[in-house]
């Protein structure tokens, strides 16, 4: 290997471009292959006639104090907002505090159903789900049946598709804090001098002002300014290897340059041509599955099983133009009714005023599908017809408010949860790290983790380190930690902005 080494980067979204990023800034010659015409992945901001809007909504917070450096390295100072962090639950017709704290559930619920899951809570205590491999069983276990039923089995539900009872708990420990109502009462009766080590959600957090997307198109062009290069709309066809090491990274156009950052202004003339990247090295931010599968020579059966066993949920977003008195404070609602398909909608004003326009705002009603359903499947206009539907009957908007809308769809927005895929991802990993030790997978789809964007940010900046400073840092470990990502302690001195 060269003492400089080639290498070629898939993907260009957190993961992708924090390694493109890391490596220019080394001086190690890089490549970076996006199937899109735009970067950013599921942490892009689209654009539609002068509205933005994050997909999935990307709260800039982390306890990862390099990659907070990273942000700042990218973004200037004046280019973050410190925006309000409110999120809330819609169950019936009250909004309740999300993640759950215990009293604020309790008093909403009134004073019987409190004391019905007061009961239900202790109840688990003598009698705790057999299962607790499942999210219903992991999440009855820490809040008792009936807050299990009444604050995540519907959302849970729609957010797979599938009953919450087939999927497995890890999302729930990434995902979901603990709620302890012992804790609560005994906090509440506490005297405040008294009371050690209480933990809190996070009050306020980063955000570009024109959205995660600022980040990522700024990347980009950093990444470029080094003597990087971006190369938007080729797929991967194939990754070759040999001899127990990858050698490079074939593709095929698929369409002219859109507007990503650094893309020339004519478009493309070689639609359908198969272009060749040598590579030394090869950092992957595609999905695990598609990597597998593209491996040259191929994998062999059993492998290439597993990597179809891999599944994903994807997503779309229908953001409605409403009046700025329609929207709300918080930066989403999540919806429990089980009548409405919409899962969660966000207020894009409450993320930043710069992803609006004067007077109006706009709210993004988010649906978890899969890709080709019914639903994905959709006309736009369709679905922009529903969508004003669901919010008039949450009572949020009258349909008649509605100016306009957009649709933006995400494929592969999830990793899937089932029962196979630890067994899967272990025989992938395996079988690719004794073929080509030289490919480090990165990122959320690219290690089938559902990380945040600062743990994709992470992973591929520990990557980089192994590649080129000769660390042995054990990428599939993050993320792993027991901790809810937005609670903090005190004496935290972490990573929040002082500005």
């Amino acid at each position: 290997m060269a003492e400089k080494p080639e290498v070629v980067v898939i993907g260009a979204g957190p993961a992708g471009l924090t390694a493109g990023w890391e490596l220019v800034k080394r001086d190690v010659p890089v490549t970076v292959l996006e199937g899109d015409s735009v970067v950013g992945g599921i942490s892009r901001t689209a654009q539609r006639e002068g509205w933005r809007f994050d997909i999935g909504g990307h709260r800039f917070f982390t306890k990862v104090p390099e990659v907070e450096a990273l942000w700042h390295e990218i973004l200037p100072d004046e280019d973050f907002l410190m925006r309000p962090r409110s999120s809330r639950i819609i169950y019936d017709g009250k909004l309740f505090d999300y993640p759950l704290r215990a009293g604020n559930a309790l008093r909403g619920l009134g004073l019987l159903e409190a004391a019905r899951c007061i009961f239900s809570y202790f109840w688990v205590r003598v009698r705790p789900p057999k299962d607790q491999t499942k999210i219903e069983g992991w999440v009855a276990a820490r809040f008792g049946w009936r807050l299990y039923r009444i604050f995540f089995k519907t959302y849970t539900e729609k957010l797979w598709g599938v009953p919450a009872n087939t999927i497995e708990a890890d999302w729930a420990a990434q995902r979901i804090k603990n709620l302890s109502l012992f804790n609560a009462i005994v906090n509440a009766v506490t005297p405040k001098r008294n009371q050690k080590d209480i933990t809190s959600l996070i009050e306020e957090f980063q955000y570009p002002k024109y959205g995660p997307g600022m980040m990522w198109e700024t990347a980009a062009d950093k990444i470029i300014e080094r003597g990087g290069k971006i190369v938007f709309e080729e797929k991967v066809r194939a990754i070759h290897h040999e001899g127990g090491r990858a050698t490079g990274v074939s593709t095929v156009v698929t369409g002219g340059y859109g507007p990503g950052a650094g893309a020339p202004e004519a478009s493309r003339t070689d639609l359908g041509s198969e272009h060749h990247y040598d590579a030394d090295e090869i950092v992957s931010s595609m999905p695990f599955s598609s990597l597998v599968r593209a491996m040259d020579p191929p994998a062999p059966e059993h492998v290439l099983a597993a990597a179809n066993g891999l599944r994903y949920r994807d997503f779309l977003t229908v953001a409605l133009v409403v009046p700025e008195s329609a929207g709300f404070p918080d930066n989403w609602i999540y919806i429990h009714s089980p009548e409405l398909q919409v899962g969660r909608i966000q207020n894009f004003a409450s993320w930043s005023p710069f992803l609006v326009k004067e007077g109006r705002t706009c709210l993004g009603l988010e649906y978890f599908v899969f890709e080709g359903d019914e639903t994905w499947s959709m006309a736009d206009d369709d679905l922009i017809a529903l969508a004003s539907k669901e919010l008039a009957a949450l009572g949020l908007v009258p349909a008649d408010q509605v100016e306009g809308g957009f649709v933006v769809r995400m494929p592969k927005a999830y990793p899937f949860y089932d029962s196979e895929y630890k067994k899967n991802v272990d025989i992938m990993r395996g079988w690719l790290a004794e073929v080509a030790p030289n490919v480090y997978p990165v990122g959320r789809n690219g290690m089938h983790r559902y990380n945040n964007q600062d743990h994709s940010m992470y992973t591929a900046l520990l990557s980089v380190q192994n590649m080129v400073d000769g660390t042995n840092h054990d990428v599939w470990s993050v993320n792993v930690e027991e901790d809810y990502h937005e609670e903090v302690s005190p004496g935290y001195t972490g990573n929040k902005a002082s500005h």
